[in-house]
């Protein structure tokens, strides 16, 4: 997490953090692009839910100590399986957005984020109790427990629950942006793997 008291470097951070995401997954500069925009746009501010033409969120892949299995939320408003995370709220340091979420969401203590982004997802939000659809723009980081892993289901929840990522990985009815973060965790977990053997 960067120094929140300078709001300028935090912006700069979350810039050359989507500048680095676009030079690792090629494939996705261009969803990488769309973000640089929002980030750049100043005609209002993209880190409040009021911004209803679309705005930042923050997420977790929140996994276990062993790295198998990733903590998901049955979300009470969308009715699915999804990772844990929300608004900023003004919050410009994404990073500590998505640990407060994993935290709030979670009950969990001990937790730990990770430098740079994991995953960036654009998505629909269907209008919801009189709030018109918009555009989440998420910001995906890694959080690793570190301690208890009993986790306490809270109010903006119907469930949560681990679950074995190999599986997400597998199942096409897996919400796609889910799988391919399982994909991507796979991928991730097999070059440390490789990395290790080599050591």
């Amino acid at each position: 997490m960067t120094d929140s008291s300078d709001p300028v470097r935090v912006l700069g951070v979350l810039a050359e953090d989507l500048d680095d995401y676009a030079a690792r997954m090629p494939d996705e500069a261009e969803t990488a692009s769309l973000f640089k925009q929002l980030l750049a746009d100043d005609s209002a501010d993209p880190f409040v839910r009021e911004r209803l033409t679309g705005h930042f969120t923050a997420s977790a892949w929140l996994v276990d100590g062993s790295g198998g299995r990733v903590l998901l939320t049955h979300h009470r408003k969308l009715g699915i399986w999804v990772q844990l995370g929300g608004h900023a709220d003004g919050d410009r340091d994404l990073m500590r957005v998505a640990l407060r979420e994993a935290e709030e969401e979670s009950g969990l203590a001990g937790l730990i984020v990770e430098p740079g982004i994991f995953d960036l997802d654009r998505h629909w939000i269907p209008e919801y109790r009189g709030v018109p659809a918009h555009w989440h723009y998420d910001v995906r980081y890694v959080v690793r427990t570190g301690g208890s892993e009993a986790f306490v289901v809270g109010p903006e929840s119907h469930d949560l629950a681990w679950r074995d990522i190999r599986v997400l990985a597998a199942d096409p009815a897996t919400d796609t942006s889910l799988r391919r973060m399982a994909d991507k965790w796979l991928r991730r977990q097999a070059v440390a793997g490789e990395e290790e053997g080599e050591a």
